[in-house]
């Protein structure tokens, strides 16, 4: 593992730790639109790495298909949206608008199932790393390593507000250090599901196109399921949707600018 590809797995992470850390720097709560502003931002970026930085390529990557090169894209981006359809069901969570717990019954604490809803969606945000930089490496010239580090950057940024979003609701149950500890936990897993999923990619290159449609399936059912509707509901739902499109075009740029 090189060090391009260590950098790449390790970028986003240092966003959610960045973002946790705002706990010592932030005595209250972050403001409502302020919140719904980030969560618009994050599914912005989400959408717009999932178009540019998944499924394009992956269609590109099948070019050789012809009028069938959208397979791939489609059959990895419905197994995707199912992956996560499945993790929602299986894991207890609890998303950041309070709202009923989902998932099977569980005792666990509101801050421990807070952390886990989290940890559910960064998944498949390392997971698209990881397939993004082995596809820098196995995929010719369609991926290229600038274009890898791009995603990395703008999952990092739209890491920060998240890592902020998730600790700093769980400062006064927990302490600053917890739950800056916490707010980091959280994010581990995306260098983790990087990893695994790079492994798996770089010996499996022929199914590279479906593992990058499938990583864009499942960042599409985060988005849909989770960062839409908490940033569109209630008072200043509009902050969410401007949010949305400052992220969308950031990733965009990032994407074509360093791609």
């Amino acid at each position: 593992m090189n060090t391009n590809v260590l950098t790449g797995i390790l970028i986003p992470f240092l966003g959610t730790s960045l973002g946790a850390a705002c706990v010592f720097l932030l005595r209250k709560e972050m403001n409502a639109i302020v919140q719904k502003t980030m969560l618009g931002f994050a599914a912005g970026v989400m959408v717009a790495a999932s178009v540019w930085s998944l499924l394009i390529p992956a269609m590109n990557m099948s070019e050789h298909m012809g009028k069938l090169a959208f397979i791939p894209a489609a059959t990895g981006f419905i197994l995707g949206i199912v992956f996560l359809l499945l993790l929602d069901k299986v894991v207890p969570h609890l998303h950041l608008d309070g709202g009923e717990q989902e998932g099977p019954r569980s005792s666990l604490k509101k801050s421990t199932m807070l952390m886990l809803a989290v940890t559910i969606h960064n998944i498949p945000e390392g997971a698209s790393v990881g397939i993004v930089l082995a596809g820098s490496i196995n995929g010719g010239s369609l991926i290229t390593m600038a274009s890898a580090i791009a995603l990395s950057i703008g999952i990092a940024i739209q890491n920060i507000p998240e890592g902020a979003i998730i600790s700093l609701p769980l400062k006064e149950e927990v302490g600053k250090k917890k739950a800056f500890a916490m707010g980091v936990l959280s994010g581990i897993v995306e260098p983790i599901a990087a990893i695994v999923t790079f492994l798996l990619a770089t010996y499996i290159t022929p199914f590279i196109p479906y593992t990058l449609a499938f990583a864009a399936g499942a960042m599409i059912y985060v988005v849909v399921e989770e960062l839409i509707p908490e940033s569109a509901s209630g008072e200043h739902s509009n902050m969410g949707t401007i949010g949305f499109a400052i992220g969308f075009v950031i990733m965009m740029i990032l994407d074509v600018a360093l791609g």
